[in-house]
C-alpha cells in the first residue's frame, strides 16, 4: 500500500465535550494585556481539522472519540481496520496512569500506533522513576525527593525554593504559582495538599532559576533533534514565578498565560545548543519514546543544562511547542503529522516482518 493512501484513525478520549463551552463574558475580566488571541476552537475541532488536512495531503483520514469506552475503539477498529491509530488519548477515566492501558490494548490487537510505548508513557508520568533513570544515564536533574505520606514534618537536605509537584500527573496539572515554597512551613503545607487533593505522592525538588527550553525530538531508530524554543518570562510580573504552571499552559483568561511567551529558534550560544540537543536525544533514547517528544530543560548557573521531564506524545496543536520547533527546522504542520504517522507505520510494518 502507498503510504499516502494509508486509513488513519485519529482517536482520542473526550467524555465531556460540553465543558469547552468558553463562556464569552469571562473575556470581559481581564485586567491586563494580552498578548495571545482568547482560543474559541475545542480540541474535538481541532483533530477534525488535522483529519480534513490529513485527508487533503493524500490520506483516508477520520477522527474517533472513545469517550471512556474502550469497547468503541474495540469496534471500530474491527469495522474500519486502520493502518495506523494516531494516538491522542491522554485520561482514561479520569486516571492519567491509565493512558498506558489504552496503548498495550493496541499492541495486543497489532495496532500500528503512533508515539510512545506503554513502557515508555509509565515511566514518563512516574517523575520520580524518571528522574532516577535520566540520572543512571548521566543526565543531570534538579535535586529531590518524595513523600508518600502525610507526616508531621518533612525532612529533607534539599535548597529553597523548592517546587513540589504531583509524582504521577502531566500536563502541569498541579503546577502553579503556589507550588513553589521558600521554608519549612509552606513546604509542608504544598506537600500535605498535593497528597490529600490529588491522591498521590509528591515529588519536591530545587527549583532551578534560569532560562527554560523545550527541545523536540523527531524520529524513531535515528531520531533528530529540532530547534530549541525558549520560554521567554521577561513579561513575567513579580507576583510570579518564571514557571510554565497550568495556567501558563491552559487558561487563556489567567496572566501567566499571556506572560510566558515562546522564542523559537531561541538565541543560545553554539557550544549550549549542540549540548542541550544532545540531552534531548539521549533522553529520549533512554526513556524510550518513540516517533516524537518534547525534553524540557532549564539553563541554570554555570550553564548547566538540567531535565525537568521529558513529555512523551506532546502537543500536536499547529502553531503550540512541538510544531513550533517543526515549524523552524522547515516542516509544514501536515509534513510533521505525515513523519509521524510514516514512522508508526514502517515500524509496525517492519516487526510483522522479523
Amino acid at each position: 500500500m502507498k503510504e499516502k493512501n494509508l486509513k488513519v484513525a485519529i482517536v482520542y478520549n473526550e467524555p465531556h465535550p460540553e465543558m469547552y463551552k468558553i463562556p464569552s463574558k469571562k473575556e470581559e475580566t481581564i485586567d491586563f494585556v494580552p498578548y495571545f488571541e482568547v482560543e474559541k476552537i475545542t480540541p474535538m475541532e481541532e483533530y477534525e481539522i488535522m483529519s480534513t488536512r490529513l485527508n487533503k495531503a493524500g490520506f483516508n483520514s477520520y477522527t474517533l472519540n472513545i469517550k471512556d469506552n474502550i469497547f468503541n475503539f474495540i469496534s471500530d477498529y474491527k469495522n474500519n481496520q486502520p493502518d495506523v491509530v494516531f494516538n491522542f488519548v491522554e485520561i482514561f477515566k479520569d486516571k492519567p496512569y491509565l493512558e498506558m492501558n489504552v496503548v498495550s490494548l493496541y499492541e495486543l490487537l497489532g495496532v500500528a500506533y503512533t508515539g510512545a510505548p506503554p513502557m515508555a508513557l509509565a515511566n514518563c508520568q512516574n517523575k520520580q522513576l524518571a528522574k532516577r533513570i535520566l540520572l543512571s544515564a548521566g543526565i543531570l536533574t534538579p535535586h529531590f525527593i518524595y513523600f508518600d505520606k502525610i507526616q508531621k514534618s518533612y525532612k529533607h537536605n534539599l535548597k529553597y525554593p523548592i517546587i513540589v509537584k504531583p509524582a504521577f500527573e502531566d500536563a502541569s496539572v498541579g503546577i502553579e504559582n503556589s507550588a513553589i515554597v521558600t521554608d519549612s512551613k509552606a513546604l509542608k503545607r504544598r506537600i500535605d495538599f498535593v497528597i490529600d487533593h490529588f491522591k498521590q505522592p509528591a515529588l519536591c525538588e530545587e527549583f532551578i532559576d534560569g532560562r527554560e527550553l523545550n527541545v523536540a525530538v523527531l524520529g524513531d531508530e535515528k531520531p533528530a533533534a529540532l530547534p530549541i524554543s525558549e520560554i521567554d518570562f521577561s513579561q513575567m510580573p513579580e507576583h510570579l514565578y518564571n514557571i510554565v504552571s497550568y495556567q501558563a499552559k491552559w487558561d487563556p483568561f489567567h496572566e501567566a498565560y499571556h506572560k510566558t511567551i515562546p522564542i523559537c529558534p531561541a538565541r543560545l550560544p553554539k557550544k549550549i545548543e549542540l549540548q542541550a540537543k544532545e540531552i534531548a536525544l539521549k533522553a529520549f533514547k533512554i526513556m524510550g519514546v518513540k516517533d516524537y517528544a518534547r525534553v524540557d530543560m532549564r539553563l541554570g548557573k554555570g550553564n548547566k543544562l538540567y531535565v525537568l521531564e521529558v513529555n512523551p506524545n506532546p502537543d500536536l496543536t499547529e502553531g503550540a511547542g512541538f510544531m513550533r520547533s517543526a515549524h523552524a527546522e522547515g516542516f509544514s504542520y501536515v509534513r510533521t503529522l505525515s513523519k509521524i504517522i510514516k514512522l508508526a507505520y514502517r515500524r509496525k510494518k517492519k516487526n510483522t516482518l522479523v
